[in-house]
């Protein structure tokens, strides 16, 4: 299938891209800076997206060149729509309003190009901390601004579908960890373990699902193949459905013998709860997936790691 993809900068996006290259899809991959202005791990990301997808440069979803790009770059077979606002995405006060405009920028517009060219397959990253979205605890609330401002983006991109007779395949992604990651709870690990201390582990009564970023490519991939071209469907990848410290304690003894290092933990006792207790996905991905190898995925986390923080 001939595929665009926005959003290839971000950590499981060059993951995404690199499976969808795998699985003999032809890709092309927007982003929204020309490329020399990707710097760091970002810059890794691209270029690795760049290996496996043709790129454009210099769009952002719903502008006239991205217009522009749907009316003179296809046929196309799938709309994967990855790309998010994530600007202060932790913050309180991240605004949920330009968010979802910019996430749905032209929408029905972009749909209906794309419905004009042949295109009634749309594939829509969702993230399990929607509102309503994976099953748990308190209600399913939304964990925070940016969570119902994906929320809000699915939903409107569920009616302008409908309204285009286009097929919406919504991917939700629970936390995922691995290569060229966000510098979040298993890179905090990692580096404190590097410089010889004990890492704590402040929040680990928190049940939470937790999965290789590898893994969740290759469900991606599965899912894209498999969308529908009428209709609404939810592909939800799990992996280790667990408290937060025992997902430590598994981190810790899968690096200890790549590494060598004594990663050492403290579990320590939780106070914050800001958050809902559990929150996770519901369908296993070794179930969708074939041909993936669980020590090979922790062999490239180790690795990674190793370059990363110069351990050898």
């Amino acid at each position: 299938m001939r595929i665009l993809f926005t959003g290839a900068s971000s950590f499981t996006g060059c993951w995404f891209v690199e499976q969808l290259a795998a699985a003999g899809h032809r890709v092309v991959a927007v982003f929204q800076k020309p490329r020399g202005a990707y710097d760091g791990v970002r810059r890794e990301r691209v270029d690795r997206a760049c290996n496996h997808a043709a790129p454009q440069f210099e769009l952002q979803f719903g502008d006239e060149r991205f217009l522009g790009l749907i009316e003179c770059g296809g046929p196309w077979d799938v709309l994967c729509h990855h790309a998010a606002d994530v600007t202060d995405y932790k913050s309180p006060d991240f605004n949920v309003v330009a968010a979802v405009e910019s996430n749905t920028r032209s929408v029905a517009r972009v749909l209906k190009a794309l419905r004009d060219r042949g295109c009634r397959r749309v594939v829509l990253t969702g993230s399990v901390f929607e509102p309503g979205e994976g099953a748990g605890s308190e209600g399913l609330p939304a964990f925070s601004p940016y969570g119902l401002s994906k929320g809000l983006t699915a939903e409107m991109f569920r009616y302008y579908c409908d309204r285009q007779g286009c097929g919406l395949t919504k991917f939700v992604i629970p936390n995922p960890f691995g290569p060229l990651e966000e510098p979040r709870f298993t890179a905090y690990l990692m580096k404190t373990w590097a410089a010889g201390q004990v890492a704590a582990v402040k929040t680990p009564e928190y049940v939470r699902d937790n999965i290789h970023v590898s893994l969740l490519a290759r469900a991606y991939a599965v899912c894209v193949s498999q969308s529908a071209d009428h209709g609404f469907d939810k592909c939800a990848p799990s992996a280790y459905v667990e408290s937060q410290g025992a997902f430590a304690e598994r981190f810790a003894a899968a690096m200890r013998p790549r590494l060598g290092l004594a990663c050492g933990l403290e579990q320590c006792r939780q106070t914050d709860w800001a958050e809902p207790r559990i929150r996770i996905n519901t369908t296993p991905a070794t179930s969708l997936v074939s041909e993936w190898h669980e020590p090979a995925a922790w062999d490239a986390v180790a690795e990674y790691y190793s370059g990363l923080l110069k351990l050898r």
